[in-house]
């Protein structure tokens, strides 16, 4: 091989390592933070019926964070749309006055 070609590899191995040493020491996402972390889930589904709709629901409850959520089944646009959300931590902390 010629002694020009050369110098452009090496030109090109310099510009891709300065990439990957970018994103290697580059800061993480905001979202990445070990500060606002949540637990990884523990997942249940169950199927069942909802009033006002034809079609059945699915209740997806996450045991470990304490969260449940309604999900249906749209046939029109073939996609799962939610009904609804309940974070069951605050309702078992709730005090409404009816007993345990």
């Amino acid at each position: 091989m010629k002694r020009r070609s050369y110098g452009g590899l090496l030109a090109l191995n310099a510009v891709l390592l300065a990439a990957l040493g970018f994103v290697a020491f580059a800061p993480g996402a905001a979202g990445q933070g070990s500060a606002s972390r949540r637990p990884r889930g523990e997942y249940t589904m169950v199927g069942g019926l909802v009033q006002g709709f034809s079609e059945s629901a699915i209740y997806v409850i996450d045991s470990t964070n304490q969260e449940l959520i309604a999900l249906r089944w749209d046939r029109s646009t073939k996609s799962l749309k939610g009904i609804g959300f309940r974070d069951l931590a605050a309702d078992a902390r709730r005090n409404d006055g009816r007993p345990r």
